[in-house]
């Protein structure tokens, strides 16, 4: 299970962290909308990046991957408050709090398997 967790998100924050990181015009619009610097949104995607480098390393070393699964639920739940903050409907927030729950799921269950 915990396998399949990584994997899914991966699979998602891979893709746009390393966007934010490039800053490529959809998330230099999206980071505008929010209100944020280009630079603090590299920041935002590069932890994005750290946190699936975590993910998958950490299913080989446990805690390694609960850290990461931690960080990244933490990340993801910031993420929907500033959607909310910044005026967006909820469903604009919808996704990263999935994200966050998948993340929180994931921390869950390494713990639990050991």
């Amino acid at each position: 299970m915990t396998t399949l967790l990584a994997v899914a998100l991966s699979l998602v924050l891979l893709p746009l962290g390393l966007a934010k990181m490039a800053a490529v015009p959809f998330m230099r619009r999206a980071a505008a909308h929010l209100g944020m610097s280009i630079r603090l949104y590299r920041v935002v995607g590069t932890l994005e990046v750290a946190g699936v480098a975590g993910l998958l390393m950490g299913l080989t070393r446990t805690p390694l991957g609960v850290a990461a699964a931690t960080g990244l639920a933490l990340l993801m739940a910031a993420a929907a408050v500033v959607h909310l903050r910044h005026g967006d409907p909820p469903p604009r927030a919808v996704p990263a709090a999935v994200l966050a729950l998948i993340a929180v799921t994931y921390a869950v269950t390494a713990v639990a398997a050991g």
